[in-house]
């Protein structure tokens, strides 16, 4: 049975990495080719990626391909964060340093954009969650602070859109990516030029749309010129790294199902057919991005995992060099739900004492405070468990119907701890895998565009014949001490 090869290049805001996919038919395959560093810039006060490096390493990515046995990989897709954005002129060149999500540019003026047009009126439209770096208020940023930068800008292009383009001379739009900045009609999906026009934006900044699994050309002369041959065409992955691990969710055909991409993030949501956008999803900052198929993403952004990783920055700060397995284990020998916090607290949105925080938070709303390593990861993980039960429990009341299972996709998933608790917290099967969930979605799209694979429901079936699912069942003896815990959780947030 022949093999297919494909190129995933899976950027996230600390690294990148480029992963070789083989697909025999049945099985798909990775095996990484290219890591590297992805080191934000400030630059002139402003906080900035620095794009061109990523670029080299991407070419750097090619020609071990092309002077390898990948010689013969057949696409290459694309995968970022979402939100940002470089600008190019009239002569097809990048204008500036396309700026970071984190950049503080969008503070001072989002109060003035929505005096033009107010908050609840651009979900109303978007469906998008509020987040002071959408993609919107970063664009109005631009009109008032830098308005020559759009005034002589010809085209807006997103990160991987931008990438794309350097590597094939075409400018797109994709779908998946374009969704997560609040410029989107998400009924419509496509841009809406009215919401725009009211900021002063010109929509016409924006390329044509294209859907996950669309061409965007071979790679251009030039760049096969310096990085050896390859006759490889470049496809629009599902391009915002969310979208594609969603696409790796091994869900089946099963379309109630409730996904968590684990990382420094939880992104736990469902798959719907269309937006969801009520008073109700407003008032519980839900958000509605796009997906595979012309489908919907509605999610809830949680603070994942990042509350371990700072504390072990922490105690390694102090001389304490934990692995993550050693935390786990100490944190398996604490007491259960002892204490309890609002992961998405503020308090713990930035770098410093995570565990110094954890305890003053716990003995402010008058509980046992946690001291040891082991009781402050306990009171991360019961607290991420219970999260995961209110966020379940509004999903289920804003479709109507009740969620049978939960997947956990992505880094998180080696928290086998944690996936534990998820299951014994809400009550549901929770089923563990991929690891690798971006780069395999990313090269799932680009075998559906190959015509290798049919559509979505045969990708799902792949991933699970190509890698290994955990299932975790709950634990329902101890039902009523996680239904206190859960009552103790409600009046914190």
């Amino acid at each position: 049975m022949k093999n297919i090869k494909m190129l995933a290049v899976d950027l996230g805001a600390s690294s990148g990495r480029t992963i070789v996919g083989s697909f025999n038919g049945e099985k798909l395959t990775l095996e990484e080719n290219h890591r590297f560093p992805n080191e934000p810039v400030m630059l002139n006060g402003n906080f900035t990626w620095d794009t061109v490096r990523i670029f080299h390493e991407i070419k750097q990515a090619l020609n071990k391909c092309a002077t390898s046995d990948d010689r013969d990989i057949k696409t290459i897709g694309i995968d970022t964060w979402g939100v940002d954005y470089g600008l190019i002129d009239k002569n097809g060149r990048l204008m500036s340093n396309p700026m970071h999500y984190r950049d503080l540019r969008t503070d001072k003026v989002i109060p003035q954009a929505h005096e033009i047009v107010p908050r609840k009126d651009i979900y109303a439209s978007t469906g998008i969650q509020f987040m002071n770096f959408n993609t919107i208020y970063q664009l109005f940023a631009d009109k008032v602070n830098n308005p020559y930068l759009l005034e002589n800008a010809d085209k807006l292009l997103f990160t991987p859109d931008l990438l794309n383009y350097f590597l094939t001379g075409e400018k797109r739009c994709e779908y998946t990516i374009a969704s997560t900045g609040a410029i989107l009609d998400a009924k419509k999906r496509q841009i809406d030029t009215a919401l725009l026009a009211k900021l002063g934006i010109n929509a016409e900044l924006f390329a044509k749309m294209a859907m996950p699994g669309d061409s965007v050309g071979k790679l251009a002369s030039y760049i096969t010129d310096e990085i050896g041959s390859l006759d490889a065409k470049v496809v629009n992955s599902a391009s915002h790294d969310t979208a594609s691990a969603v696409v790796a969710v091994p869900a089946g055909s099963a379309e109630d199902f409730v996904y968590i991409s684990s990382g420094t993030w939880s992104l736990m949501g469902t798959e719907v057919s269309e937006p969801i956008i009520t008073e109700e999803s407003l008032k519980y900052d839900f958000t509605n991005e796009g997906g595979y198929g012309g489908k919907i993403r509605f999610l809830k952004n949680i603070m994942g995992l990042w509350l371990e990783q700072e504390s072990r920055r922490q105690y390694k700060r102090e001389g304490k060099d934990y692995s993550f397995n050693d935390l786990s284990e100490m944190a398996k020998a604490a007491k259960p739900c002892a204490s309890l916090i609002n992961p998405d607290d503020p308090a713990f949105a930035t770098p410093g004492n995570l565990p110094k925080r954890i305890a003053e938070y716990c003995a402010k709303t008058g509980q046992s405070v946690p001291e040891t390593p082991g009781e402050i990861v306990r009171t991360i993980f019961d607290s991420l468990a219970l999260r995961y039960r209110w966020t379940l429990e509004k999903i289920d009341k804003l479709k109507g119907k009740k969620t049978p299972f939960i997947n956990i996709v992505g880094g998180g998933t080696k928290e086998e701890m944690l996936s534990r608790l998820c299951a014994n917290a809400c009550k549901v099967p929770v089923y563990a895998g991929p690891v690798e969930a971006t780069a395999t979605g990313n090269l799932l799209v680009q075998a559906i565009s190959l015509g290798e694979i049919s559509g979505l429901a045969q990708a799902r079936e792949v991933v699970k014949n190509s890698f290994e699912i955990n299932c975790y069942e709950p634990d329902l003896s101890e039902s009523a001490m996680w239904d206190d815990a859960y009552d103790r959780f409600l009046k914190l947030i």
